[in-house]
């Protein structure tokens, strides 16, 4: 009889296992599904197009101007911001005068301008020379802006020495400007800058479709964001020229300016408003220019003005008397001075709130609440707005009966 045979034993782990087979799975399979929705949730979402490019500008959450606390000097100057629901674009456009060899230092002043404006409202820009751009310069610029890159030359006949200028006696001039170390005071090229964005910007062919314009230049900061739109802010509370700072003009590049002014208006009295401002730019009732003008690198304004009747004949007259060109008049003290005698005072508006540099000069909300809503960068120890040399933001708000903002110490 074989002997029996020897009966396997199973170990114990095993007969654990096949126990509780069914339950040890339906653990492992809950194990995976529980590690997929933590990986699913965990993932971050894939990134849209960089911004300033493509259709992630669209997504940007829209901030409701009328939530918006505004600064004391919106509050004085009596305006409203367009409500959120208010779709409408003007007919606006940025304009920047810039030469190629400018680029590099254009580059920075679009960015700053697009990332705090421009990307919610994507508005036209446009960009002109005296020369072509190069395709550098356009593959640049217009990879930058969120609206459409306009480029265009300027005229020969507005950026030339006109046929009634005599040059020896602009050439005497000049060489007079140098040895009284006056900035730019050689140079032919600025003139030619200074009359052009005085008396012809507005003229050129690209612009012709545009009712209201943004002066850009390089070198030029934005410190706050913008929620609401500048330009249909200017249409809606019908202002027609915007600034941020003002200063006082350098008395040896325009020594005949006012006088020649004052011939204007004599002969031609019906251009000058009877609610104008002529005590932002006078402190004795016209006899004198106090040399206060708003600089005009930046600017917001509405193009019909300058293509008005007063403004026309106006610059006309200060470009037959050849003072662009025998002395240095600056586009900055020439509209300032139109703005102040040809439209109704209730029509210029001081932009707070934005934060602005140019070199050297920079302004800075003064209020910190408004600083930190709009995300201010700027350093409020560098602001020059309230300065009560030199700068003359305290003699607008003289001249518009406006109370200073709280912080702002009376002179």
């Amino acid at each position: 009889m074989p002997p029996p045979a020897k009966k396997k034993l199973t170990p114990k782990s095993a007969v654990l296992v096949k126990k509780y087979e069914r339950p040890i799975r339906l653990a492992f399979i809950s194990l995976v599904a529980a590690l997929c929705v933590v990986f699913l949730l965990h993932t971050p979402p894939s990134r849209g197009p960089r911004p300033g490019h493509g259709p992630a500008l669209n997504h940007i959450t829209p901030v409701d101007p009328q939530s918006l606390l505004k600064p004391h000097a919106d509050v004085a100057q009596k305006v409203h911001y367009p409500p959120a629901n208010d779709r409408v674009r003007e007919r606006a456009t940025f304009v920047t005068l810039a030469r190629n060899s400018d680029l590099w230092s254009l580059v920075p002043s679009i960015r700053h301008v697009e990332d705090r404006f421009n990307r919610r409202f994507h508005y036209d820009w446009v960009f002109l020379n005296d020369k072509p751009f190069d395709q550098e310069f356009i593959r640049v610029t217009s990879a930058l802006v969120s609206g459409t890159a306009k480029y265009g030359v300027i005229p020969s006949e507005h950026w030339s020495v006109p046929d009634w200028i005599d040059q020896d006696r602009a050439a005497e001039a000049r060489s007079q400007m140098v040895q009284d170390q006056v900035i730019y005071g050689d140079s032919v090229p600025y003139r030619h800058m200074c009359r052009f964005e005085s008396g012809f910007f507005f003229q050129h062919e690209l612009l012709a479709d545009y009712e209201f314009y943004w002066r850009v230049e390089p070198d030029i900061r934005l410190f706050c964001d913008i929620h609401y739109d500048v330009f249909r802010f200017m249409k809606l509370n019908n202002k027609k020229y915007g600034f941020i700072l003002s200063l006082s003009e350098y008395e040896k590049t325009i020594p005949t300016l006012w006088a020649t002014t004052k011939q204007f208006m004599h002969k031609f009295p019906q251009y000058v408003h009877k609610n104008n401002l002529l005590d932002f730019v006078s402190d004795d009732q016209g006899e004198s220019y106090n040399m206060c003008h708003f600089w005009s690198n930046f600017e917001v304004g509405s193009l019909d003005f300058w293509r008005g009747d007063a403004y026309q004949a106006y610059f006309e007259y200060l470009d037959r008397a050849g003072g662009f060109f025998y002395e240095r008049w600056g586009d900055a003290p020439v509209h300032s001075i139109a703005a102040s005698l040809f439209l109704d005072k209730s029509e210029l508006h001081f932009f707070d709130g934005f934060g602005y540099y140019h070199p050297d000069f920079y302004a800075c909300p003064v209020e910190e609440d408004i600083r930190i809503q709009n995300q201010c960068t700027c350093n409020i120890a560098d602001d020059h707005t309230w300065f009560e040399y030199y700068f003359c933001t305290r003699k607008y708000f003289q001249a518009q009966r406006l109370a200073l903002p709280p912080g702002v110490k009376p002179a």
